[in-house]
């Protein structure tokens, strides 16, 4: 399935006619009305056309099809680690990053009913969020593919043993009763977003403000190769604030990883840094270069 509920559908269908009209004032975002990544949309860009789309691919496909100015993609949660196959999607997409946004998470228990409830329907990243919540009630969760789109299922098909996890927001929209709020394990979850569009912001123009950068590598497959390119950063003074390896192809033979760093290209221990890297890796990318929305550490 690749449609919204029916509830959801002419909420959808105002939000692209208004973002045809005037097509770079639009932010793409995967899911429903009323999903978090709507919400992150209007709080990171408020002066924006929200776009609903139906999944993270179609988001970034309708930014590189010229039919949004950007995206806002959510990229990991402080709960629930990384969001799935965004680390495939951002490189694949061919847009580079040049924003971050931090938002923090709520997330309520939603039906037509009362309770008790056989299964609550979300997105798997909402579900993992609460899962101990659903544990100690017997609710089985049950993917969908974005909270607030669960959320509009749940209300198309009235049954009331089923709810959804989903933003306050969305039992406002499709008209559920919010049967227990604040159902996320962890009080300070809180979600990272990136905005990505066409064009990468040069780093030229950061001067002066504290700046990541996210790239991509996979390094030689020899000895300590990992230990070698990682050694430019140490030596160099730079602060590296994430690396995460993972598998794209299925011979296991050799990892890519994705890293954040404090800085930009153009100065020159970033420079000297991504340098080395460069000469121990096979294959670097880089992702963007945009201003820190929050400190780290």
């Amino acid at each position: 399935m690749r449609s919204f509920p029916e509830p959801a559908i002419a909420m959808v269908e105002t939000m692209r006619a208004s973002a045809a009209a005037a097509p770079q004032s639009a932010i793409a975002f995967q899911g429903a009305p009323g999903a978090n990544s709507h919400r992150a949309a209007m709080e990171a860009m408020p002066e924006a056309l929200p776009l609903p789309c139906f999944s993270f691919e179609d988001a970034l496909d309708t930014v590189k099809a010229g039919k949004a100015g950007c995206a806002i993609i959510p990229i990991e949660n402080s709960q629930h680690g990384r969001v799935a196959d965004i680390h495939f999607l951002l490189p694949e997409s061919g847009l580079s990053i040049v924003g971050e946004y931090f938002m923090p998470i709520r997330h309520a228990l939603m039906s037509t009913g009362d309770g008790p409830f056989q299964a609550a329907y979300s997105h798997p990243q909402a579900l993992g969020q609460s899962r101990f919540f659903l544990r100690e009630r017997g609710i089985v969760p049950l993917s969908y593919a974005d909270t607030a789109g669960a959320a509009a299922y749940v209300a198309d098909k009235a049954d009331p043993t089923i709810a959804s996890i989903s933003p306050p927001i969305a039992a406002e929209l499709y008209g559920l009763k919010i049967i227990e709020d604040n159902v996320q394990d962890s009080p300070d979850n809180m979600t990272r977003f990136v905005i990505l569009a066409s064009d990468p912001i040069d780093p030229a123009t950061l001067a002066g403000d504290l700046a990541v950068t996210t790239f991509v590598f996979e390094v030689k497959n020899i000895p300590a190769a990992l230990y070698k390119a990682m050694g430019g950063f140490a030596t160099n003074g730079v602060n590296m604030t994430k690396l995460e390896s993972y598998q794209r192809e299925a011979s296991f033979s050799a990892s890519m990883f994705y890293a954040d760093i404090i800085g930009a290209p153009g100065d020159p221990a970033v420079d000297r840094a991504l340098e080395e890297l460069a000469f121990h890796s096979k294959e670097l990318r880089m992702l963007g270069t945009y201003r820190q929305a929050r400190a780290r550490g």
